[in-house]
């Protein structure tokens, strides 16, 4: 290819003792090939990923209806954060509360109350640990509270515009190191989202673009369905449709996908291509039942509430083929943990710093608008029951053999 430098491709085939750490396995056919293609390491793992487990450790939630005002009945969870000594903190936004509990189960303690003074909440959206500190995310408030372990109050960083509304989903915090996360923001010098660093002793001055508006339609893209009328507007996005999904990681650079593809590309603060990860898996159709299914709930809210609305397109444009990701999430150990879309079930498959492959775990459920959170082998979930009682769910990642 003329004016490319190309450098030797290495082929890592993984069996025990020649790939970084806990990559290896015994019996696994992956293969991990790099490759430098101007300056851009360009990362291909194809086979068949090493089987790990997530072995359950707690679960903390109502065990019935009768468990009134216990510490265990939440009146809406918008996030969780492991904490040191095997500790579980637990945002409760409806209560503007943080309750404490071991990985036992056990309350240990709680902290915070509704109000705009030290260690109060208007809106507790997000906590997150940097360092020996716990920070948590009030947007109605625009600040960033910082406790102790034990719940002291101590201090703010007013560095949010009052007000901010929206998906906990979004507005949050990105741990992405032990003593590095990043939250959500708006800068209006670019217009844009973007992601600001923080560490326990303050901002890290690391700022990461968000998601990029997608100027050209990538490959399968299908606008959304945009309905107007009684008074009322929504965009409502086609079943299976792909979605740009992006990520903050540690030192400034940002992990992006188009969910189409499996290709998740890093960048620098400057919007230069370091890595590409891609992985070879098979494509797979859209039955015609999954089709008839798929149409989503607020869909279906909005249609009842504003009957008389038209939409445009009329009816939600089928996709060739369902995508392969649905979202992506770095961990504080580095680790990138993809959630690849598969008829038989989602899988979540976690990738090395490097970008190759480690292992692969079937998904858990979780909460619509929360994530999961990891620290070390751990890995917690928040999952709402059949009568929308929120549960906190904590796993260990293990190998299955």
């Amino acid at each position: 290819m003329s004016g490319v430098a190309r450098l030797p491709v290495v082929v890592a085939t993984l069996a025990a003792g020649c790939a970084p750490h806990d990559r290896a396995t015994d019996e696994s056919d992956l293969t991990t090939t790099f490759d430098t293609v101007a300056g851009v390491i360009h990362v291909a793992n194809a086979g068949t990923a090493s089987e790990w487990r997530l072995v359950p450790v707690v679960s903390i939630g109502p065990k019935t209806l009768t468990d009134q005002a216990a510490p265990n009945e939440f009146g809406g969870v918008s996030a969780v954060a492991l904490g040191p000594e095997e500790t579980v903190f637990v945002a409760d936004e409806y209560n503007n509360e943080v309750r404490v509990f071991g990985l036992d189960g056990a309350h240990r303690r709680s902290f915070g109350r509704e109000g705009e003074g030290p260690g109060e909440f208007r809106s507790l959206y997000s906590l997150a640990w940097a360092g020996d500190r716990l920070l948590t995310l009030d947007p109605r408030l625009g600040r960033v509270g910082e406790f102790s372990a034990e719940g002291e109050w101590l201090g703010q960083r007013r560095t949010l515009m009052a007000g901010f509304s929206g998906s906990p989903e979004f507005i949050r915090f990105y741990p992405v190191g032990p003593d590095e996360v990043f939250r959500f923001a708006y800068s209006p010098e670019r217009e844009a989202m973007v992601w600001v660093g923080h560490q326990g002793s303050g901002d890290t001055g690391d700022t990461v673009a968000g998601p990029p508006v997608l100027e050209t339609p990538p490959p399968g893209a299908i606008p959304p369905m945009l309905c107007e009328g009684d008074g009322a507007t929504g965009f409502f996005g086609a079943p299976f449709a792909p979605k740009s999904v992006r990520h903050p990681a540690s030192g400034g650079i940002a992990y992006s996908a188009w969910g189409y593809l499996y290709r998740i590309a890093v960048t620098d603060a400057a919007g230069d291509t370091l890595r590409i990860i891609e992985r070879t898996l098979p494509t797979q159709p859209i039955s015609d039942e999954e089709w008839a299914g798929g149409r989503s709930e607020e869909y279906d809210v909005f249609r009842e509430r504003f009957p008389n609305a038209s939409c445009n397109p009329r009816t939600f444009t089928r996709p060739d083929r369902k995508p392969f990701i649905d979202e992506i999430f770095v961990a504080p150990d580095g680790r990138l943990w993809v959630d690849v879309i598969r008829t038989a079930g989602n899988r979540w498959e976690f990738f090395d710093a490097e970008g190759g492959l480690v292992g692969s775990v079937p998904a858990v459920p979780y909460k619509a608008r929360t994530v999961p959170v990891f620290r070390g082998e751990y890995i917690a979930t928040i999952r709402q029951d059949e009568l929308e009682l929120d549960h906190i769910d904590v796993w260990r990642l293990e190998r299955a053999n």
